[in-house]
């Protein structure tokens, strides 16, 4: 069988790019949200700390992350922060003081994979 020296080069092109790394991966990562909990009790206005297990975080991070919160069925449109690093594991954001009080709230957090917490309380 006979091979030219085009399709040597081609060929050896695509070995080249098919060994080399990929610098663009993405890492899927779903944080466990450690505080709110269960139990849990927040007022309108407080500023609180929301937490998760950083244990076992990526190198690298796809996206860049963001708090809401879930009030029953639906996701509250304004997040309550955006733009921090996952990896440090907490985040303190304020409550606004014009949310409706309820037991159905969940925290999402947004990253490379949402995740929500148990169901909690916010309160007058």
């Amino acid at each position: 069988m006979k091979f030219s020296l085009a399709t040597l080069t081609i060929a050896s092109a695509l070995a080249t790019v098919s060994a080399a790394p990929l610098t663009n991966t993405r890492d899927v990562w779903d944080p466990k949200i450690t505080y709110p909990t269960t139990g849990t009790v927040w007022h309108l206005g407080e500023t609180v700390t929301v937490k998760w297990d950083t244990s076992d975080a990526p190198k690298h991070i796809s996206n860049g992350a963001a708090i809401y919160l879930r009030k029953g069925d639906m996701t509250i449109d304004s997040p309550l922060a955006e733009g921090f690093d996952l990896r440090k594991g907490h985040k303190t954001i304020t409550i606004p003081s014009n949310f409706t009080a309820g037991t159905d709230y969940r925290v999402v957090l947004f990253g490379d994979s949402g995740n929500w917490s148990k169901k909690f309380t916010i309160t007058k």
